[in-house]
C-alpha cells in the first residue's frame, strides 16, 4: 500500500491492522496499483463510488491519492468523513453541522492554507452540504476533488438529503462545485439504507444517479503478499520460508487485513526472534491465534450472519445445497461485504479459509454451550486416540442428546451439522483441530479431524423431505474422492435423515459398514 521507507531504520516498521497505513510506520504496497481507472474518472470530472469491505485499504489508498493529486499542483484533493453525521439520524440540520465541522478539521490537517475552505456560508437546513462545497470550489484556484468516506454510515432522511444536494450541485462543476467526487463506504450506492415507505435500501431509484462508475478494491495477489512480507525480511533479516508464504496466501486469499494480521501474529507472538525463519507450521499456529482472538474485524464480520439476506446464502452453503433463487442485490451485497466470492467454477464460496472457520465457530457458540459433560471415552488406557471408541462415543451422544441440542443451533437447516461439529470441537479441545470444506451446491460438508497425531475424514450429507434418492450411493462416491485427496483409507459418512415421519433420533441412529467404489472401508452413520 504506499512508499517504502529506507532500509536503515532505528526501529523496523510493523504490519498494520488498525486505521490507515503510514509509510514511515507500516509495511505497505503501492496504493494506487489497486485503483486502476480512478485517475481517468477524476480527469474526466466524473463522480464515482468506491465500495469495499472494512479494512482492505480504502482510506489508506484515497489519502495517498489525494496527497498525490494535491502535490502535483493541478487539483485540491482531500478525503473527508461523513461518519459524525450518523449520530443525528433523523435531524438533517444537526447532521450537516457535525459533518461540516469534521470537514474543516480534516482540511486543516491535509491541505495548505490557500486550498482550505472559506468559512461555511449561512444556508437553510437541507442545503448546507451543497452550499459548503459550492463555496469551497469557488474560493480556490484549482479544481476541487472530494472523497466522502463512510458515507453509508448515514441513513434515512440525512442520507437522502446529502445525495440530493450532491446531485443538485453537480451541473455547476468544476468552478462552482467539486470537479470530481467519490462516495466511499462498505456498500454500493443502491445498498445504502433508507427509511422511505416500504423500502429499506435505495435500490435503482438512487438520488446519486450521476455516478460514472462503481469501483471496488481488490485483494492482494500472491506476489503482492510475498512483496509485503519481504519488506519485513529486508528490515529485520527474518525470512519467510517459501512454504510459509504459500500457506499465508492460501489461508487469507490476499484479504489485506488478514494478510497483515496473520503476519503481525507471526512476527510478534509466534516467532518474535528475527534470527529464526518463519515456517508453514508457524503460519498455522498464527492462524489459530487469530481466529481465537476474534479481533474486531472478524467479530463484526461474524455478526453479519444474523442478517436474513446473508443467512439465505451462508446456510445453504454450509448444507451444501443449492438455494432457491437468490436476489441479485443480496448476492452482490454478500460479495461486497467480502464474506463470499465467486469461485473459479462460478459458484459462491466463503472468501477464504479463515473466514470459513470464523463463520462456523461463531455458529457453534450456542451448540457448544448447550453440550452436556462428555467423558473422554475415545482414549484407550494408554491415552491414545481410538477411532472406534470415538465412533461409539458419538453414536451414544447423538442418540441421547441429538434431538434436544439441534434446537440450540442458530441455523436450523444445518442444525445436525453444527451439533456434530460442537461434539468434535469438545473432543479436540486443546489437542487437535477440525478443518471444514463447504460451498453452495457441493451436496455435502467435509471435515478433517486431526487429534494426537491421527487424522479422521468425515463427510456429512442430509436426506431431506422431498429428496427422492437415497443419498448413500452418492455419499460413498463423494467420500471415496475425499479420502483419495487426503491420502486416507477409511473415514465416516454421516447421513442425517431429516425426512418427516422417520421416528426419533434415538431410534433411527445406527452404524453400518460400507465399501466405497474405490474399495475403501467406511463407517456409515445414520442419524
Amino acid at each position: 500500500m504506499g512508499v517504502s521507507a529506507p532500509a536503515s531504520r532505528a526501529m523496523p516498521r510493523s504490519f498494520n491492522t488498525a486505521g490507515p497505513c503510514r509509510p514511515e510506520l507500516h509495511y505497505m504496497l503501492p496504493v494506487l496499483r489497486r485503483l486502476p481507472g480512478v485517475r481517468q474518472i477524476i480527469e474526466g470530472e466524473g463522480y464515482f463510488v468506491l465500495h469495499a469491505p472494512r479494512q482492505v485499504g480504502k482510506t489508506t489508498s484515497l489519502l495517498a491519492l489525494a496527497d498525490e493529486l494535491t502535490s502535483q499542483g493541478r487539483y485540491a484533493a482531500v478525503l473527508v468523513s461523513m461518519e459524525v453525521g450518523a449520530a443525528f439520524a433523523t435531524d438533517v440540520g444537526l447532521a450537516e453541522l457535525a459533518i461540516l465541522s469534521a470537514w474543516q478539521r480534516a482540511a486543516r490537517h491535509r491541505l495548505p492554507v490557500e486550498l482550505q475552505p472559506p468559512p461555511w456560508p449561512d444556508s437553510a437546513v437541507g442545503s448546507r452540504i451543497g452550499a459548503a462545497l459550492e463555496a469551497w470550489a469557488s474560493a480556490i484556484g484549482r479544481p476541487l476533488v472530494v472523497f466522502l468516506d463512510e458515507v453509508d454510515s448515514l441513513q434515512g432522511e440525512v442520507l437522502v438529503s446529502v445525495l440530493r444536494q450532491l446531485r443538485d450541485g453537480y451541473p455547476q462543476r468544476p468552478k462552482g462545485f467539486p470537479s470530481s467526487l467519490a462516495l466511499v463506504g462498505l456498500r454500493d450506492v443502491r445498498d445504502y439504507k433508507v427509511s422511505s415507505g416500504d423500502r429499506d435500501r435505495l435500490g435503482t431509484a438512487s438520488p446519486f444517479n450521476i455516478k460514472v462508475e462503481s469501483f471496488t478494491l481488490r485483494d492482494f495477489t500472491a506476489a503482492e503478499v510475498d512483496t509485503l512480507y519481504a519488506q519485513h525480511t529486508a528490515e529485520t533479516g527474518q525470512v519467510f520460508e517459501p512454504g510459509a508464504l504459500t500457506r499465508a496466501f492460501a489461508l487469507t486469499r490476499g484479504q489485506p487485513w488478514l494478510v497483515n494480521a496473520l503476519a503481525r501474529q507471526l512476527v510478534q507472538v509466534v516467532v518474535p526472534d528475527t534470527a529464526v525463519p518463519i515456517t508453514a507450521a508457524d503460519v498455522e499456529r498464527a492462524k489459530e491465534i487469530l481466529i481465537e482472538r476474534q479481533d474486531t474485524h472478524l467479530d463484526s464480520l461474524a455478526e453479519r450472519l444474523r442478517e436474513p439476506r446473508v443467512r439465505a446464502i451462508i446456510e445453504p452453503m454450509l448444507a451444501g445445497t443449492t438455494p432457491g433463487t437468490l436476489p441479485e442485490d443480496d448476492v452482490r451485497f454478500a460479495i461486497d461485504l467480502g464474506l463470499v466470492r465467486l469461485s473459479e467454477g462460478g459458484g459462491l464460496e466463503v472468501a477464504n479459509p479463515i473466514y470459513r472457520e470464523v463463520i462456523v465457530r461463531h455458529l457453534l457458540v450456542s451448540p457448544r454451550a448447550a453440550l452436556p459433560q462428555i467423558a473422554s471415552t475415545w482414549l484407550d488406557a494408554d491415552g491414545r486416540f481410538d477411532r472406534g471408541r470415538l465412533l461409539d462415543a458419538f453414536v451414544g451422544f447423538w442418540r441421547q442428546h441429538g434431538e434436544v441440542l439441534q434446537g440450540a443451533a442458530p441455523y436450523q437447516e444445518v442444525a445436525p451439522h453444527l451439533v456434530l461439529m460442537a461434539f468434535l470441537a469438545r473432543v479436540v479441545n486443546g489437542g487437535g483441530s477440525v478443518e471444514r470444506e463447504y460451498a453452495i451446491g457441493r451436496g455435502r460438508m467435509d471435515l478433517r479431524v486431526t487429534y494426537r497425531g491421527e487424522t479422521l475424514a468425515i463427510e456429512i450429507k442430509t436426506w431431506r423431505t422431498g429428496d427422492k434418492k437415497n443419498p448413500l450411493k452418492a455419499g460413498l462416491a463423494q467420500i471415496d474422492e475425499y479420502l483419495a485427496g487426503t491420502g486416507l483409507e477409511t473415514g465416516w459418512l454421516v447421513i442425517f435423515d431429516q425426512r418427516k415421519g422417520q421416528g426419533s433420533v434415538a431410534k433411527r441412529t445406527r452404524v453400518e459398514a460400507a465399501t466405497t467404489p474405490g474399495g475403501r472401508g467406511v463407517a456409515v452413520v445414520w442419524g
